[in-house]
């Protein structure tokens, strides 16, 4: 599982928020701001606060930075909410990118301000951009360092935080501006390049830490995989459950058991719809891996006029920060809206400016602005998080402010919720469509057996004994320390879930919103190319895991769904809340010892986990390592939210709510 950036503490309580997010501590001594200037509290990355600086960036190196401009968030807050929600007069009535930007950006006085500015402090290629969401301008590090009172240092990457291949960088201090520009600008971007979170759990990534232990015992032997739930059992094992054997892990579910378990139909496919898959870079190759994916799992052939790619940067020349991650959310996505279009949108991975959250931002908002008359998609899945909560506050202002255009533009963001316990942003943001995970059994029949939350416990095999080692995974979720209870959640989640954390009063944003299967011992069989140098390339599949299947499974749905009608469903959360408890959502429910013993778990082989395991199922205990309090409930609860579309129902009651 990906780890990239660290959780800190968290920041203290934030005032009740209807758009507006409030700075944090930086985490380091600031330094006397030059006269008339402003120094914005909360703009040094958590990692520069608690590592040792290994050095400071070259001043000749030139980098590509953004300040990001402040739109009219509480304005835009009401209109957003107003256009989302059924049975408001505005309900569905958006507005075009161009509209947004009139109605709700940044002045054009106020973007000169700022151009004009980065001009004389030397700065090159300056430019807003569109919508006047950014200026971006480019200079060198010592121009950089002058400009904002700043110095930016190297810092010693580790799989925690690191850059991918470039080196590790931030601004030691807090970003200073002229007075006259503090209140226009929400922050800078580009100083930090820390890499995103990506909540992907695959194969390589299932050795268990209990490895450490040792060689397990003769009962360590291999055992198969399962193609359905409970195909192969592993024997002879310490009794747990008041059992032996356990099913083994499921090799990857295909395009049919899934579609088949979430009734996905032949009649809603995605006709006429465009949904965007957002990465960092692109996977060489993608059409013709989902080409032979399509092909192996008896779905239509790909058209490659409904198939397209949109590089911020230079395509696939510098890799893909987003491997296997780019041809989960292609093919995720496409099993369940097959017929529709789909646009990958790659940021600039060749830029180390853009490589962290910038250019993940930029690809976002190129699918938003479009061509300014129309976005470029009605929905977005985002497999990737910008940090936990304790994220600099700068980044989860610049995160509302785009999510508030997107979703008064009726474009749907959905964001995968994160791989283990606790919160993350932006998928907590109100206006975010948080997407969390569960684990799924599918029966010989392509039958639905059980599906809960997920969040998997593991023990690992150890002289005969089980030694139970805390969480494996599980899907991100709970309270927000950021954000107040939007109005679709009142009335449908548990005041239990909406408690504030800490002694804070008042009850906050809950998360996820909703779920599809993510457990990877439940998991998906994505489809890879390999390249060898002097033979073609090879096609085969791997069981991969993680909310990063959740996004694309369930913005394709909805893409499905939106087929033959007038407009898009863009911002779901009031829609969906309104439909909690009906027949368009699966009720993930709770594992008990009433539970059939078959679906507590899995027995995981040596080979794949590095050794004998026992993944258990829908685990909740604060005794567990890395449980933060999450819990599966009858109807809404903190790991599946409202729960998992229900094919047809899901698909009828979405369409009658525009009526």
């Amino acid at each position: 599982m990906s780890r990239t950036r660290t959780l800190t503490a968290a920041v203290g309580a934030m005032a009740a928020m209807a758009g507006i997010t409030i700075a944090g501590a930086g985490g380091v001594a600031q330094a006397s701001p030059r006269p008339a200037e402003t120094p914005m509290a909360g703009s040094v990355a958590p990692f520069a606060s608690h590592t040792k600086a290994t050095g400071n960036v070259s001043g000749s190196r030139r980098l590509s930075i953004e300040l990001w401009l402040r739109p009219h968030v509480t304005a835009a807050g009401r209109f957003a909410s107003a256009v989302s929600t059924p049975g408001s007069p505005k309900f569905r009535h958006y507005l075009s990118p161009d509209g947004y930007a009139a109605r709700f950006g940044a002045s054009r006085s106020e973007a000169s301000k700022v151009e004009s500015w980065l001009r004389g402090q030397g700065f090159t290629g300056v430019h807003a951009d569109s919508q006047r969401s950014y200026v971006r301008a480019t200079a060198r590090t010592s121009k950089i360092n002058a400009a904002f009172h700043v110095r930016l240092k190297l810092y010693r990457a580790s799989a925690g935080v690191n850059a991918g291949p470039y080196r590790l960088r931030a601004n030691n201090r807090a970003v200073s501006l002229p007075a006259s520009l503090a209140g226009s600008v929400l922050g800078v971007t580009g100083l930090d390049n820390a890499a995103p979170i990506l909540p992907l759990d695959y194969q390589t990534s299932k050795t268990i830490n209990g490895s450490a232990h040792g060689a397990t015992s003769a009962a360590a032997r291999r055992a198969p995989c399962s193609r359905y739930y409970g195909q192969h059992d592993a024997t002879g094992l310490p009794r747990h459950f008041g059992t032996t054997k356990f099913p083994t892990e499921v090799c990857g579910y295909s395009a049919g058991q899934l579609r088949a378990a979430y009734g996905a139909t032949a009649q809603s496919t995605g006709t006429g719809q465009t949904i965007a898959l957002v990465e960092l870079g692109l996977t060489k190759d993608m059409f013709l891996t989902l080409r032979d994916y399509a092909k192996a799992n008896q779905l239509p052939a790909p058209s490659s006029q409904r198939y397209s790619e949109l590089s911020l940067g230079r395509g696939t020349a510098c890799g893909d920060a987003f491997d296997v991650e780019e041809q989960l959310d292609v093919e995720a996505s496409y099993d369940m809206a097959p017929a529709a279009s789909q646009l990958v949108v790659g940021g600039d991975s060749c830029n180390e400016g853009d490589f962290g959250l910038q250019g993940l931002f930029n690809a976002d908002l190129a699918v938003i602005t479009g061509n300014g008359s129309h976005p470029l998609a009605s929905a977005a899945s985002n497999s990737w998080e910008g940090g936990y909560e304790s994220q600099p506050p700068f980044l989860t202002s610049i995160e509302h402010a785009y999510l508030l255009q997107a979703a008064a533009e009726g474009v749907g963001m959905y964001f995968s919720s994160g791989d283990d316990s606790g919160v993350e942003s932006p998928s907590s943001d109100p206006f975010s469509i948080a997407v969390g995970g569960t684990t799924l059994g599918i029966g010989q029949t392509r039958n639905r057996l059980f599906e809960t939350g997920w969040s998997t416990g593991v023990s690992v095999l150890l002289k005969h004994r089980w030694i139970f080692e805390g969480e494996q995974g599980a899907a991100g979720g709970g309270p927000s320390v950021l954000w107040k209870e939007p109005a679709y959640q009142k009335g449908v989640v548990p005041a239990s879930l909406t408690k504030a954390p800490g002694n804070r009063g008042g009850h906050v944003r809950a998360v996820p919103d909703i779920s599809a299967d993510a457990d990877p011992f439940t998991g998906f069989a994505v489809g890879l190319l390999t390249f060898s140098k002097h033979h073609p390339p090879k096609f085969a599949e791997s069981d991969v895991g993680g909310t990063s299947l959740a996004s694309p499974l369930v913005a394709g749905m909805v893409t499905a769904a939106q087929q033959g009608q007038s407009g898009p469903f863009g911002f779901i959360n009031p829609a969906i809340y309104k439909l909690a408890g009906t027949s368009a959502l699966f009720d993930t429910l709770p594992l008990s010892s009433n539970s059939p013993t078959l679906w507590r778990g899995t027995a995981c082989d040596a080979a794949t986990c590095g050794i004998q395991a026992l993944t258990t199922f829908d685990d909740q205990s604060f005794n567990m390592f890395g449980y933060s309090g999450q819990v599966t409930l009858k109807g809404y609860d903190s790991m599946s939210g409202v729960g998992t579309p229900d094919g047809p129902n899901f698909i009828s009651a979405l369409r009658a709510l525009e009526k």
